[in-house]
């Protein structure tokens, strides 16, 4: 199984951070998320607001913070 890589853009993110890892945990997946915070990084990913949520590189959600259950939807 491939390790899905989940990233969090933004700073203070903490609840978007902790739905990532209820997501992830709950489907027992191997995914490992992390934190970005540098600006010209977040800009890379083309996301407009923060927070937002890149999953394999790919922006799921910006402006707002999804649930645990929508972000299992892109999990799986």
């Amino acid at each position: 199984m491939k390790i899905k890589k989940v990233d969090v853009l933004g700073i203070g993110c903490k609840q978007l951070e902790e739905n990532a890892k209820a997501a992830v945990s709950e489907l027992k997946i191997a995914a490992k998320i992390n934190s970005v915070t540098d600006t010209a990084e977040i800009a890379g990913y083309g996301a407009l607001k923060t927070p937002a949520l890149a999953i394999d590189g790919i922006v799921k959600c910006s402006g707002r913070i999804p649930s645990v259950l929508e972000i299992k939807g892109w999990l799986k």
